[in-house]
């Protein structure tokens, strides 16, 4: 018989020892963050980034990355799995670094979004103020006992709010999270569970229904919002459906047939063409932290990599510890 069920649930609970080493791995890679933030200036490129985030994790003790790390800046932030990292970075651009270490075969993994010249514009700090409000809500909402799925309802709850509020989507915020208008610019899940691997085991359902949050269990909340910046407009079809009619979905037909299924429910829907201001196209920001459940309510594991725009602008402001040659 196959033990991976027995071990995928052994593994979702970490052990002290565990959970020592993994807070240690979050401690190593909030330091390379920070640092990054200090370092980063319009004309270097992101690879240069790339190897200081590396290097102190190294230096601190890290002997390898937890997963590859995406340096992304202005228009790259908008790619969800940037590897490249080979950009020349610019004066008012974006740069979206998702990066962790790994540390004693436990995995960190933090997104921070900052501005290259140390400070945000006023179309990248409304989008910014809109992912941290919806990821702060989505981390109030862990604790013991509390279904894992209401962590991505709070947070896509607060980010339809915003993108409502800057007339980015076309209904109002009841109609539009009926309608999952939020998916055009906020495309993947808000975590998953972290460990051994960045991505790690463990189901995030039990006989059909979302599972209850444990102590022991770690995971991220990783919000975002992205823009294409050759994107117009979007089209937003008038049609409501739940998140659990779609799993049933691809659960009962498969993944291929139930994308075929609903592209001709979209076909058949009526639809509107909304606008995308230009100032908004380009701004790329997602925010990620790594949560432990505890048996009070939560930890979070990356608190050290600074994440609030007054924090973000002191440190970008600070002189880097490293030289830039």
């Amino acid at each position: 018989e196959d033990p991976s069920p027995i071990l995928h649930e052994l593994r979702l609970r970490k052990l002290p020892e565990e959970l020592a080493r993994q807070r240690r791995a979050c401690e190593i890679s909030a330091e390379g963050h920070t640092e990054a933030m200090r370092f980063t200036r319009p004309g270097l490129m992101e690879y240069q980034v790339q190897a200081v985030l590396e290097y102190v994790f190294r230096m601190n003790g890290s002997r390898r990355n937890a997963y590859p790390s995406i340096v992304g800046s202005g228009p790259n932030a908008c790619i969800l799995h940037y590897l490249e990292n080979n950009r020349r970075m610019e004066d008012g651009d974006l740069l979206l670094i998702d990066a962790g270490c790994e540390y004693g075969y436990q995995a960190s993994d933090i997104t921070r979004t900052f501005p290259v010249n140390g400070r945000f514009t006023a179309p990248q700090r409304a989008i910014y103020e809109i992912v941290l409000r919806a990821q702060l809500a989505g981390i109030a909402a862990t604790r013991p006992g509390q279904r894992y799925e209401a962590i991505h309802d709070a947070a896509r709850r607060v980010l339809t709010e915003g993108l409502v509020a800057l007339g980015l989507l076309p209904c109002g915020v009841e109609e539009s999270l009926a309608m999952h208008h939020y998916r055009e610019f906020y495309m993947h899940g808000t975590g998953h569970w972290l460990g051994m691997d960045v991505h790690d085991v463990g189901d995030y359902r039990i006989r059909g229904s979302s599972r209850e949050l444990e102590p022991g269990m770690v995971f991220t909340v990783e919000p975002g919002l992205y823009f294409d910046p050759a994107r117009e407009s979007a089209t937003f079809y008038l049609r409501e459906f739940s998140e659990q009619e779609m799993l049933e979905r691809r659960l009962r037909l498969g993944a291929t047939a139930a994308r075929r299924l609903d592209e001709e429910e979209k076909a058949k829907a009526e639809k509107i063409v909304h606008p995308i201001p230009r100032e908004f196209r380009g701004i790329g920001v997602r925010i990620e932290d790594d949560i432990l459940i505890t048996a009070e309510g939560h930890d979070v594991l990356t608190v050290g990599a600074p994440k609030t725009i007054d924090e973000v602008e002191r440190i970008c402001a600070e002189a880097p510890r490293l030289p830039r040659w």
